[in-house]
């Protein structure tokens, strides 16, 4: 869980990410460690992904408005639209069984490492302005509703919405890290209260958030966070982008064939 916390740390100051991708996996490969039921192990893995991501975000986007390079103004208004699609998600995720849970976050971690693997959209711009109106709510509330589920911080789908709007991938970044800190607040939150009254949970779970593994997760993640801020601003992430592709591959099918075997 050190070594996780080290590498979604990083991940999450290089890519603009919450590193839930790599947390999610790691947690269910130690959770059993601590007790509890099978059936509950997506559902406490994932929502304590979410609690290792507020941390995780917040010195990265601390780290990067150092650099003058955070846009707060985008952050303020699509916040409100992001917390209630979380809500919805969260909701959802009540009502799906752990196998179910655990199918949906590998369907979507294959979906992003199709971006990390092929980025299509790289480069490419399809306006001067961020979207507003009907269209930031929707795309704002659909990015609460997926990354909740899946237990991540829903910097991916930020930068490549702000790409297209003609933000550099710098800003972009370094926005997505606040993004991350929208999402996992009341994700986390909200798997705390309808992982209440839920049985066999693993030792030390406050709902579907074990706050020890959370605690170990967040101390590396707080050391390593900065470090990937700064490779972020001296590196060009084309092949890190591809590495963590095929990483985001295997896990992806991984976590689907644990889904059916669940």
């Amino acid at each position: 869980m050190l070594a996780a916390g080290l590498v979604a740390g990083f991940a999450g100051g290089l890519f603009g990410i919450g590193g839930g991708f790599v947390v999610v996996p790691a947690l269910f490969a130690v959770l059993p460690l601590l007790g509890g039921a099978p059936a509950e192990l997506a559902h406490v893995a994932i929502g304590t992904s979410a609690a290792t991501i507020i941390a995780t975000s917040l010195r990265s986007v601390h780290a990067h408005a150092r650099r003058g390079a955070v846009d707060f103004e985008i952050l303020k208004s699509w916040a409100p639209w992001i917390v209630l699609g979380v809500g919805a998600g969260v909701l959802l995720a009540s009502r799906v069984p752990g196998p179910g849970l655990a199918i949906i976050f590998g369907s979507g971690v294959l979906l992003m490492a199709v971006h990390f693997l092929f980025p299509l959209l790289s480069g490419r711009q399809v306006s001067d302005e961020m979207p507003d109106g009907v269209v930031r709510m929707g795309i704002a509330g659909g990015l609460g509703t997926f990354s909740s589920l899946l237990g991540i911080g829903g910097g991916t789908i930020a930068i490549i919405v702000m790409t297209l709007c003609g933000k550099s991938i710098h800003r972009a970044i370094a926005t997505a890290s606040g993004v991350g800190v929208i999402i996992a607040l009341p994700s986390a939150i909200g798997f705390m209260i309808i992982g209440f009254g839920a049985h066999d949970l693993p030792w030390g779970s406050l709902g579907y958030v074990n706050v020890p593994a959370a605690l170990v997760v967040t101390s590396t993640s707080m050391i390593s966070a900065p470090w990937g801020v700064a490779a972020a601003h001296a590196l060009s992430p084309a092949l890190l982008k591809r590495v963590f592709g095929i990483y985001l591959v295997a896990i992806g099918i991984l976590m689907i064939r644990n889904g059916l075997h669940g």
